[in-house]
């Protein structure tokens, strides 16, 4: 399972539903439900995921939970629960104990304001931030020799909070200082040394929403292009980042929350599920840089806005609650592009039929589509088809243009040295910067043996610098930095 960053709090969705959080190999879940007495007080509750069918638990104590309180799964069916008490914060581990809830109570934490972080990798530590007006403190609230340990302080105030790695090493963060916020690298493994991740100019505002660890692919907002725009990337590549057109759709907010694994060195071919909100519902978004279009689905019944996870077979798994069905997982199966092609033919073969290609577009009012369920199940299935205005289209169907100019496709390992503005195709409002080597702000980290590639993140971006010299070299094509500095394309 791939985690992303929050952006925002998410808003009560679902009948008497709170913000649902998945475990990081997507076996649990845990959310805030309500009573359905006068009072509508909250409990915790736990989501199994990995059985054959979704089944909830609540694991209430002797007193109803105050709204504000955050939950955090863990593998082992545990989950963490972080209470405001006073001045400080009070952690705890709630399990099921027979008919009741047990309770472990793990320390606390004198701060003003403490934020859990997604669930780290392993699903058995957990991490938060407690931000501060010129520092930002990360603690380890769960996994440590003696309670709630800190870990580091970094200068300037964080949010956000991206996991790089599989092993729970490398954690992203937005920090803001000096009026700007940029992405930075906490290493873990090295008492928490911080170097620079990400920048695309030095007046930009830049974050990191998604990180892939099996692909590279990284998912970006930034208000470099002139303002705030999503953008993708490869971890380690020195390539620049992209700013699609088709994820900006007009009267739409789009934001990513999951990205299909085990793409191995394939960032091109991940799908991203997006979250798409407007003034007339929500709805779903699936997207691949190979592709370069957004794909609009229309989300299931009570589905819990924003969250879902992709298994390594290519489906998407949405959880959602309803009055009938209060723990449900919709499973969803999105093609590729080429399947979806030879699917077609083969329906025009089979039924004698020419079906119009449905292009991809913003619609006026979302139609929720109710999945079809069985009585007794608790996953569902639905078949939800592009939505976009019904007309014919060309039918000879044009190939998808090369994504990247003509010397490859981006590469994980930065060898290539500088890069250049390269616009997606039919994106005239598509610039950014060329990349830049390796800088660290706080620590210049050494190379550890059996980590060449994670003790040292190497920044996406560095901003063209007017006062250095820059040296230039030709490469067949787009100009090439072998210096600093930036060129058009």
């Amino acid at each position: 399972m791939t985690i992303c960053a929050t952006e925002d709090t998410m808003a009560p969705a679902g009948p008497h539903a709170g913000r649902l959080t998945i475990a990081a190999d997507g076996s649990y879940a845990a959310r805030l439900a309500r009573h359905d007495d006068a009072a509508g007080s909250w409990f915790p509750e736990r989501w199994t995921l990995s059985g054959p069918e979704p089944y909830a638990v609540p694991l209430q104590g002797t007193q109803p939970e105050e709204p504000d309180s955050a939950l955090l799964p863990l593998t082992d069916g545990r989950v963490l629960i972080l209470r405001r008490v006073a001045d400080r914060f009070a952690v705890s581990l709630l399990y099921p104990a027979g008919p009741g809830t047990g309770e472990l109570l793990l320390g606390a934490v004198a701060a003003p304001r403490l934020t859990l972080l997604p669930p780290a990798p392993g699903g058995t530590l957990a991490y938060a931030l407690a931000p501060e007006a010129d520092h930002t403190t990360l603690w380890r609230v769960h996994g440590g020799a003696n309670g709630p340990e800190r870990v580091t302080r970094i200068p300037g105030r964080c949010t956000g909070g991206v996991w790089l790695d599989r092993s729970g090493r490398l954690l992203a963060l937005d920090r803001e200082l000096a009026g700007r916020t940029k992405t930075v690298a906490v290493d873990l493994e090295r008492g928490g040394e911080t170097g620079l991740l990400l920048q695309i100019t030095e007046e930009s505002n830049d974050r990191l929403l998604l990180a892939d660890p099996d692909s590279g692919l990284l998912l970006v907002r930034s208000d470099a292009p002139g303002h705030d725009r999503l953008g993708w990337g490869v971890l380690g590549s020195s390539l620049p980042v992209r700013f699609p057109e088709c994820l900006r759709p007009t009267g739409a907010t789009v934001t990513p929350f999951a990205v299909q694994p085990r793409q191995m060195l394939a960032p091109e071919s991940c799908a991203v599920a997006f979250r798409m909100t407007a003034a007339n519902g929500t709805w779903l978004g699936v997207w691949r840089p190979s592709e370069r279009q957004l794909r609009q689905y229309p989300a299931p019944e009570g589905w819990l806005a924003g969250t879902g996870l992709w298994t390594a077979d290519g489906e998407l798994l949405l959880p959602f609650a309803t009055e009938a069905e209060p723990c449900g997982v919709a499973r969803m199966a999105v093609p590729g592009e080429a399947v979806e092609r030879v699917e077609r033919v083969e329906r025009v073969r089979a039924v004698r039929l020419v079906e119009p290609v449905r292009p991809i577009g913003l619609m006026g009012p979302v139609r929720q589509v109710e999945p079809p369920r069985t009585a007794g199940q608790g996953k569902s299935t639905w078949a939800a088809g592009p939505m976009g205005p019904h007309r014919p289209a060309d039918p000879v169907e044009r190939p998808v243009e090369p994504m990247e100019p003509a010397e490859g496709p981006p590469s994980r390992g930065g060898a290539e040295s500088g890069g250049g503005i390269v616009p997606d195709a039919g994106d005239a409002d598509n610039r950014s910067t060329a990349s830049a080597q390796p800088q660290n702000t706080d620590a210049e980290p050494q190379r550890t043996p059996g980590h060449p590639q994670l003790c040292r993140p190497v920044p996406l971006q560095e901003a063209p610098l007017a006062a250095r010299q820059t040296r230039w070299s030709v490469i067949s094509g787009p100009v090439r930095i072998s210096g600093g500095g930036c060129a058009a394309g």
